[in-house]
Parts: C-alpha cells; sequence; structure tokens
C-alpha cells in the first residue's frame, strides 16, 4: 500500500511551515534562497497512531505580481495534485480574506480531501472565533497554534481519518519495482524493453498521483509484477524547478511505494554525485535493490572492462556492498532476461526470515571468531539475537551495554548474517538493546 501524502497549502505567513516542522517534529529550513529559484516544495516523513504519511510544504498562495509568485503558486499546484489530504491553513488573527476565498476555490476543484486548519488561535477567545470560517465551505474548521503546539492531535486525528484504510488479512504476492536514476540514463528504454520482453500484459492501474500508470505484468512463471511509473506528476511549463531536485523528488515517491528499486546508471557516463543522492535514499529506505548498468553496448570494452567497473562502482556505492550489479542494454536486450528473475530473488531474500536458534548459532560462532570489543574497560557482551521485522530483514541485538555496542562490531555481525544465509539484494538492520 502507497503511503498517503499530505500537502499543507494557504496563503502567505498563515504559519504552514511551523505547522509543517512541529508535525514533522524538527526544523526543516529552506535551503536555497538565491534570486531567481523558485522556492521548492518540502517533502519530509511524519507519523501519527502509527500511521506512515510523507508530508508537504509549500509557499504562499497569492495572487498578486510580487516576484516569483506565478512559480510559487504552480509549485502549490503540483504539490494538491501529489496529495491524497490536503491541509488548508488559514489565520484566526486576519480572519477569512479575499486569497483564502480564492484558494478555497482551488480546492473544490482538486476534489481531493481537505481538512480546515485554523492557525494562530493561541488563546480562548481566538478559539471562540473560528466559526466564521464555517462559510468557507470546507467542513469544521480545527483551531490549531503552530507557536504553542496545542491543536496539533485534533488536525492529525482528522487528516488520518482520511487515509485509505488497510486490511492485514489482504494477501497479495505481486512484487511491486520501480527504476531510479538521474535523467538520461535510460530508464523509459528499460521499462519499453522490460515489457517488450513479458508476454502478458494484465492491465494498466492509476497510481497514487494524477498522471501516474503504473503496469502489472506476469512472467512465465506466473510471478506477478507492478512495475511502478516514476513520471509521476509531469513538470509543468511555468514550474521552474532544477531537473535534479525534481528527479530526486520523483525517485522518492517511487521509493515509497515499492518492494524493489532498480537503481539504474548510465554505463557510458559513469556514476554521478546525483545518482548516490537517488541510491542513498532507496537504502535509507530499506528497499531491496538492484543496481542496473544500461548502455553497455555503447562502452568500449576489453578483458577486464566489466571488473574495473564493478569495482569502482563498489568503491563508490561502498553502502550498497549488498546489492547485485547487472550490466544490460535497453537497445540491444543484452541480458535483459535477468532482470525479473534478480527482482524475485531479492524480494524473497528480503522477506526472508531466520529462527532464533539459528540466529544464535550465527551468533556463538562470530563471536568465537573475533571477541566483542572492550571499551573503557568495560566488555561488550551480545547475549542473543532475534529477527523482528522483514522489508528489510531486521535483528534485535540484546547486549549489556548499547553504548558500547560499536558500529564496527555491528557491521562484522551484520556480514556473518550475509555469510550464513542469502541476503543479496537487501539491506539488513540491527538494533541494540540493553537485556532488563
Amino acid at each position: 500500500m502507497a503511503i498517503p501524502v499530505v500537502a499543507i497549502v494557504g496563503r502567505p505567513n498563515v504559519g504552514k511551515s511551523t505547522i509543517f516542522n512541529r508535525i514533522a517534529r524538527q526544523r526543516i529550513s529552506i535551503i536555497e534562497d538565491t534570486p531567481g529559484v523558485t522556492r521548492d516544495r518540502i517533502y519530509t516523513h511524519s507519523t501519527w497512531l502509527n500511521h506512515d504519511f510523507s508530508l508537504i510544504d509549500t509557499g504562499g498562495i497569492d495572487f498578486t505580481d510580487q516576484p516569483f509568485i506565478d512559480q510559487i503558486r504552480n509549485q502549490a499546484e503540483i504539490a494538491i495534485d501529489e496529495a491524497n489530504v490536503i491541509i488548508f491553513m488559514v489565520s484566526a488573527r486576519e480572519g477569512i480574506t479575499d486569497t483564502d476565498e480564492r484558494i478555497a476555490q482551488i480546492l473544490y476543484r482538486a476534489k481531493k480531501d481537505v481538512i480546515l486548519a485554523v492557525n494562530k488561535a493561541d488563546n480562548p477567545e481566538q478559539r471562540q472565533d473560528i466559526y466564521d470560517f464555517y462559510t468557507l465551505g470546507l467542513g469544521d474548521p480545527i483551531p490549531v497554534s503552530g507557536s504553542q503546539g496545542t491543536g496539533l492531535g485534533d488536525l492529525l486525528d482528522a487528516v488520518v481519518a482520511k487515509f485509505p484504510v488497510t486490511t492485514e488479512d489482504e494477501v497479495d504476492d505481486t512484487i511491486k519495482f520501480s527504476l531510479i536514476g538521474r535523467p538520461n540514463v535510460g530508464k523509459s528504454s528499460l521499462v519499453n524493453s522490460i515489457l517488450g520482453e513479458q508476454r502478458v500484459i494484465v492491465s494498466t492501474i492509476e497510481g497514487t498521483t494524477r498522471d501516474a500508470i503504473d503496469t502489472q505484468f506476469t512472467d512465465e512463471t506466473g510471478q506477478k509484477f507492478t512495475m511502478i511509473d516514476t513520471a509521476g506528476i509531469r513538470k509543468r511549463g511555468k514550474v521552474y524547478e532544477s531537473t535534479e531536485k525534481y528527479a530526486v523528488m520523483r525517485a522518492q515517491s517511487a521509493i515509497d511505494r515499492s518492494d524493489v528499486v532498480l537503481f539504474v546508471i548510465d554505463g557510458e557516463s559513469g556514476l554521478r554525485e546525483q545518482d548516490k543522492k537517488v541510491a542513498g535514499y532507496a537504502h535509507e529506505a530499506g528497499r531491496a535493490i538492484v543496481i542496473v548498468v544500461n548502455k553497455w553496448d555503447l562502452v568500449k570494452k576489453d578483458t577486464s572492462t566489466m571488473q574495473k567497473f564493478t569495482e569502482k562502482l563498489r568503491g563508490e556505492l561502498q553502502y550498497l556492498d549488498y546489492a547485485p550489479i547487472v550490466f544490460v542494454s535497453a537497445i540491444t536486450k543484452q541480458r535483459l532476461n535477468q532482470l525479473p528473475e534478480l527482482i524475485k530473488t531479492v524480494s524473497v531474500n528480503q522477506q526472508r526470515r531466520i529462527q532464533s536458534s539459528v540466529l544464535n548459532d550465527v551468533l556463538l560462532r562470530a563471536v568465537a571468531i573475533t571477541p566483542t570489543p572492550t571499551v573503557k574497560g568495560k566488555r561488550l557482551r551480545v547475549y542473543y539475537l532475534t529477527q523482528v521485522a522483514v522489508k528489510p530483514p531486521t535483528f534485535v541485538a540484546f547486549v549489556n551495554d548499547p553504548e558500547i555496542f560499536h558500529f564496527s562490531y555491528q557491521r562484522f555481525l551484520i556480514n556473518q548474517l550475509r555469510a550464513s544465509f542469502d541476503f543479496s539484494g537487501t539491506p539488513i538492520h540491527l538494533i541494540a538493546r540493553q537485556r532488563k
């Protein structure tokens, strides 16, 4: 199930960013204020009552002729398109303005779930003065105070109540995967080639954002796949934001909806800095990853070209040492038939469960090979391991003192797990807890 998207919109100076930071539980500032650069939408993740969601802050929507207003307004419209639920922020101090009413008209046309939040309701009198906002026709206004943090619980309760209902009993063995990477690495060509290799196209289904189309297909073994369209919201002609930032935002949305990520690199031009940013997001999100080096037909080769390219990739992407690498060509279809099998393999590994008794046999052997370290005169003791989750495989190590469970020894234990079980293609999370 895709993670719901919540956007905060409203005119300038109603406190959208303050509420955004409150919900995100951190201060997230705009880092670019260079003249001529549009104020970006700001994305983060948050949780309320066990509901995960993506949160978008936007620039203030205005209808004057001030510099950059058109760009900021279009940025907000993109956020509205992406969102499942919209928080429309107004101000108790100023009351309803003409701009509020014009924004309300935009939201009517969007046909999305809208929660009306009346910010700056800092005292009981201001909280009583919210009833005028009923005239906006957007349901019950909810008083909040960004400066004091009051009313946010009621606001978030109303937001998550609009999220799609999921049922744990539903079993879906479809593997959802996406292709990510910077522009012009050949993702579209790979999509077309992958579909051309498959014999059975089941259907096309709408994605979580308007204009995004996901494609379902079944391979010859009967395994169902959903290929997630990374295009998402098409770039509007009046939105001037860098290609790099736009690509990263699209990739983030696709990754959130995927089980497996195909990280596509241009074999001719090699790895770029933007590639590392996108790959890092997939890694942090805990997705299974396959590194796909495309356009391999255009690379001048000798007997060691592939080995040298692999060594260079491993050196620059050390945190992805678990991800298999495949060299393909969307044009010649070289090794393209390997991709569905790799996707299935890493998906299985991402869901692998290991019994605690077997895990602790591995732990005993690991400690025998490399004894636990001593830190400031205190020896680390790892009493036992247990697996608590999959997607990605997550293990808890019960220790005498988590503070001395150094990263290097955690890395050693993760490597021992990889040596004992097939976790290729998936990150492994190891959590330290003190035994009581």
